[in-house]
């Protein structure tokens, strides 16, 4: 027997990936479990080829560093699981070993990327179609591809293969759909999506949600703007700016024969149209950076959403969530002041007639001006109706006209490609 090496360090060499990382027991554990045996067997294989692999295996040795290709350990591995008479393991193991067969496409820069049905998928779910049934297609068309040899295309034969596909199996609704959201993709227009709402309806969950759908990266609270703003101004400025939304009428001067519903709008109003100042301002930095922006807050109600649709050439589109059920909305306040404190769980609950009626106000202003309401009930359907609205609106803005579409993501791809 050889002696053992000085080396003290092996690596594994893949020339097919080009990469060199340390042998690991633990990697070496998972593929011996992945091809049938218990973990305890594996780990105690796994530790024997590791202190046999010093002496039995074709090893380059560098100082206190030692090499091995990868081909080399996995031949390694298959002549000691013989020896140790592990046949199936040792034919679950080898069929692990041949390269794994996967789609390629071509980005617009032409450098090759695995397929992803992720991408897909969301892409899929933006165009309203069920999360479930967006991954099924996604997940179908890889197959088809594979099934047909196809292991690379450009992101422009990827586009006209989904839409066939849609039109084929989904519907000519769903295919124009899908067109209509790459003819917005490649406008390099921004959108700007306007959540309203009172206290506890859900703004900041759903606006999170949608963000990550549609891959929006900007978003921006009201309650942050105001907050910013509290430290510039002092109260004895503008002292509705220093209270919570529902009760900024408090500190402002009661008008005689107005009941209370009427001097809580009049102080929401105030205070909504004060932080305005701090919207138009962050939407116009998304209009000059043109990037897409969600904002969220009770302070966008619906008069203030259908004012800022005319001031910007980007797409805004509006909406107003709701809880419709009085006991939900409770349930929701409690659950919210908990998770910051106690005190605020009943600062809520002693003015939530007051917070019932802005959200009746909002409500009733948002189907004077036609906005969307979005009851938010159940979260996912929440998030397709949303999707649904949007893609309502971009329908409205673009054709969709297949041959179009098509050769202006093709006409990108050879523009990123050039440049």
């Amino acid at each position: 027997m050889k002696p053992e090496p000085k080396a003290r360090r092996l690596f594994v060499i893949d020339t097919v990936e080009d990469s060199r990382v340390p042998f690991l027991r633990g990697i070496l554990t998972r593929s011996l479990q992945g091809a049938g045996m218990p973990f305890e067997r594996a780990y105690q294989i796994a530790n024997q080829v590791r202190d046999q692999l010093w002496t039995d295996a074709p090893l380059k040795i560098d100082g206190e560093e030692a090499e091995i290709t990868a081909r080399d350990l996995r031949l390694y591995v298959e002549k000691y699981l013989k020896a140790q008479a592990e046949p199936e393991v040792l034919k679950a193991y080898r069929s692990s070993g041949h390269p794994p067969r996967y789609v390629r496409v071509a980005d617009q820069e032409g450098h090759l990327q695995p397929f992803s049905k992720a991408l897909l998928t969301q892409t899929l779910e933006t165009c309203a179609l069920p999360p479930e049934r967006s991954f099924a297609i996604s997940t179908r068309i890889e197959r088809s591809l594979l099934a047909k040899g196809r292991t690379a295309l450009t992101s422009t034969e990827l586009a006209e293969l989904t839409y066939h596909y849609l039109l084929k199996h989904e519907g000519a609704d769903a295919a124009h759909r899908y067109l209509v959201w790459l003819e917005y993709t490649h406008s390099g227009r921004p959108m700007i999506l306007l959540f309203g709402g009172t206290t506890g309806c859900g703004k900041s969950t759903i606006s999170s949600e949608i963000a990550h759908r549609l891959n929006i990266v900007r978003t921006q609270s009201t309650d942050m703007l105001r907050e910013v703003m509290r430290l510039m101004i002092p109260p004895r400025l503008l002292p509705t700016l220093h209270e919570s939304s529902y009760l900024a009428w408090k500190v402002m001067p009661s008008r005689a024969g107005e009941d209370l519903e009427s001097n809580m709008i009049d102080g929401y109003l105030t205070q909504a149209e004060q932080v305005s100042v701090g919207i138009e301002g962050v939407l116009q930095r998304a209009e000059r950076e043109q990037v897409s922006l969600i904002l969220e807050g009770v302070h966008i109600y619906p008069g203030l959403q259908q004012r800022l649709v005319g001031k910007t050439g980007a797409l805004v589109v509006p909406f107003i969530l709701a809880v419709l059920k009085r006991k939900k909305l409770r349930k929701r306040l409690i659950g919210r002041g908990q998770q910051v404190s106690s005190r605020r769980s009943e600062r809520y609950l002693e003015n939530f007639d007051i917070i019932w009626d802005l959200q009746t106000f909002l409500l009733s202003e948002a189907d004077r001006y036609q906005v969307p309401i979005i009851p938010n009930d159940d979260q996912e359907e929440t998030i397709r109706t949303i999707m649904e609205n949007i893609m309502a609106v971009l329908v409205k803005e673009y054709r969709g006209d297949p041959e179009e579409v098509l050769r202006r993501v093709n006409a990108g791809a050879d523009e990123e490609t050039d440049a």
